[in-house]
């Protein structure tokens, strides 16, 4: 987000700047002979438009903007002295093994909190099926829904879209609710949290990232933010009461929700290596910044694949993360992924650990 101010001066404001090129923009897809002259660098989202939609997918699904009306979302706010502000969380970060080595995995349901953990996440992922409107053939094996990558009718660009941005807009809920509970949670037994807080937190701010990264890509309607808002009031509140119930079942639907996020990214991933998604491949294609800045991607990895290979190692994390979180007392055993371990023993890795670490393993 770094500051347009220039030390010589500048013509026009950010704003004047925007609202010339909204202007200007229906002149420039009007003239094909006689050229205008004039570059749109203020606010590339105006002039990119129309090529944007068709590399990210066509965006007009689930959004009633015209695309002469489409705008940057949180563009670089303009200040006198401050020149960049870097994430809260910077991103560990992955070696190309290791997201090669993520794949969709199932804890199986042991206990009957497991069990309704279980049915419950299955009974959300027919909603959000049903609202994005997935169909059946576009489906997978019912008796693997977590596991199994093949589907009769591979879905569109502008499809997975409306997916990504469903599925993270809620996904960073869980975290940011468990983390709070547990903080106001440690104020009132004036006892420490063991590390818990911070990795719930960082959890929530990884999957908001995953969501602005993809609010770069399009801009969503009316209806799918009515839908974004409902299902977070509901979400939130349902949340809160789950955890202040029993926070192991908690972390085990969270566990199964992030199930469903690797399995989703995985099929994805899928159905661009078996070219289904030709708008993804197009040597054109353009990874937003933000993206660029938060995972350090390398130059030549930078397509929507590897992007979505990034994206698809957090989301294996958070599965392991909350798998083994369950795992665990929940008022007194440290969070395993942030302690200093006895030896030469390095914490636990949990990307590669689809069903979560037991207890034993780790404490």
């Amino acid at each position: 987000m770094l500051s347009t101010t220039a030390q010589t001066g500048r013509l026009c404001s950010p704003k004047q700047a925007a609202q010339l090129s909204r202007a200007i923009a229906p002149l420039l897809a009007a003239s094909t002979s006689h050229p205008i002259g004039i570059h749109l660098a203020f606010n590339p989202s105006v002039s990119q438009c129309h090529r944007r939609n068709e590399l990210y997918g066509g965006t007009r699904a689930f959004s009633t903007t015209p695309a002469s009306r489409m705008k940057d979302f949180f563009p670089a706010k303009e200040t006198e002295h401050i020149r960049e502000t870097p994430p809260a969380w910077p991103h560990h970060g992955y070696t190309e093994a290791e997201m090669l080595a993520v794949v969709p995995a199932h804890r199986k349901p042991a206990t009957w909190g497991d069990v309704f953990a279980w049915k419950f996440m299955r009974f959300c992922r027919w909603g959000m099926d049903t609202c994005t409107g997935m169909k059946s053939e576009q489906n997978v094996d019912k008796s693997n829904p977590t596991t199994a990558t093949h589907a009769i009718k591979p879905l569109t660009e502008a499809q997975w879209m409306i997916r990504f941005l469903f599925l993270e807009s809620i996904a960073g809920v869980p975290g940011m609710v468990a983390g709070m509970l547990r903080h106001l949670h440690s104020l009132r037994r004036l006892k420490r949290d063991n590390g818990w807080i911070e990795t719930l937190l960082e959890e929530s701010y990884n999957e908001r990232m995953h969501l602005l990264t993809f609010m770069k890509m399009c801009e969503p309607g009316w209806f799918m933010k009515l839908m974004i808002l409902g299902a977070q009031g509901v979400y939130f509140n349902g949340m809160l009461l789950s955890y202040l119930i029993s926070p192991k079942i908690t972390h085990r639907f969270v566990g199964y929700l992030e199930e469903e996020a690797v399995h989703t990214y995985t099929m994805a991933i899928k159905q661009i290596d078996d070219g289904h998604l030709p708008k993804w491949s197009d040597p054109k294609f353009v990874v937003p910044d933000i993206a660029v800045k938060y995972w350090h991607m390398p130059e030549d990895k930078r397509t929507m694949r590897d992007l979505i290979m990034y994206i698809r190692a957090d989301e294996a994390c958070h599965r392991g993360v909350n798998h083994t979180l369950s795992n665990l007392d929940q008022k007194e055993d440290p969070n395993p992924f942030v302690s200093d371990y006895k030896g030469d023993r390095t914490p636990p890795r949990p990307a590669l650990k689809g069903e979560g670490f037991e207890r034993a393993d780790v404490m």
